[in-house]
């Protein structure tokens, strides 16, 4: 008997990853998405079903994965009134791609081993692009029965996928992976606009840098644009500033020292002063040369 599975959010990251999963995969799917015009949308293009709410999307289900937007959305869409966890099969398992806290995420672990129910925390990295080429990196926490039985469906839009411990650690490695992010890309800001300032051909200079110890995926992916000062190219800094929120958050709770991501994130709020909320996140350099 073929497996089941339901999507729960088709934004940016969901509506590509949903895709390969039904075409790379070839697993019936079942989407909602909050504005069902995406549902529609996305059930035309790939010739599939939709719901009206996440627990009919949910039931009959062996697989439920869900893309949404921060901890409450994710609770509204789990354990809320017409949440997936209302109508959820026991055995069957809950993936979520959210970028949330390692709270919720233990929460609805919990929430969901109640009721029988697998729950793996699966945040992902690689943007927009990584989605719609399939290629993202999936940090998961959770049972390794769950995550076993999950990682071969993730397998379809990712190019890594590893467990990383037990529940909430997937949370953990993102935010981990938020504040290295935030650091290269204010180093790249300050040597790009330094180097502009010193009358150098930045396209030139790093060329040559970026095959040294300074290179970096921003510094390959980014640099161009930044000089040019475009940057509709990416994740958004309203995005960013919530996931930099997440990370201060629970560094205040296990004692790390978060000194330059703290300063980072003032500095992505002045971004959003100047305009720039849905800018992505190599407009830092634009703070700079104002």
């Amino acid at each position: 008997m073929s497996q089941r599975a339901a999507w729960i959010g088709l934004g940016v990251m969901g509506y590509p990853m949903a895709g390969h999963l039904k075409t790379k995969g070839g697993v019936p799917l079942t989407v909602y998405n909050r504005t069902a015009a995406k549902s529609d949308k996305w059930a035309a293009q790939f010739k599939d079903g939709t719901a009206p709410t996440p627990a009919e999307a949910a039931r009959n289900a062996d697989f439920v994965f869900a893309c949404v937007g921060n901890d409450e959305d994710l609770r509204q869409v789990t354990i809320g009134p017409e949440g997936a966890f209302q109508a959820m099969k026991k055995g069957a398992i809950f993936v979520d791609h959210t970028t949330a806290s390692a709270d919720v995420a233990r929460e609805l672990h919990a929430a969901a081993s109640a009721k029988g129910i697998g729950f793996v925390d699966a945040p992902v990295s690689g943007g927009q692009a990584g989605a719609e080429n399939g290629v993202l990196t999936v940090m998961c926490g959770g049972e390794q029965g769950d995550f076993d039985k999950a990682a071969a469906l993730i397998a379809h839009y990712s190019r890594m996928c590893r467990l990383l411990g037990s529940s909430g650690s997937g949370q953990l490695a993102k935010m981990v992976n938020q504040i290295c992010i935030a650091g290269l890309v204010q180093g790249l800001s300050e040597a790009i606009n330094f180097g502009m300032k010193a009358g150098l051909d930045m396209e030139a200079v790093v060329e040559v840098i970026s095959k040294g110890a300074a290179g970096s995926w921003q510094m390959e992916n980014r640099h161009k644009t930044m000089i040019a000062g475009k940057f509709d190219f990416g994740f958004a800094v309203d995005w960013m500033r919530k996931d930099l929120g997440i990370c201060l958050a629970e560094a205040n709770n296990n004692g790390a020292a978060l000194p330059i991501t703290a300063l980072i994130d003032q500095f992505y709020a002045d971004v959003q002063k100047m305009g720039g909320k849905r800018w992505d996140t190599s407009s830092l350099i634009a703070r700079l040369q104002r």
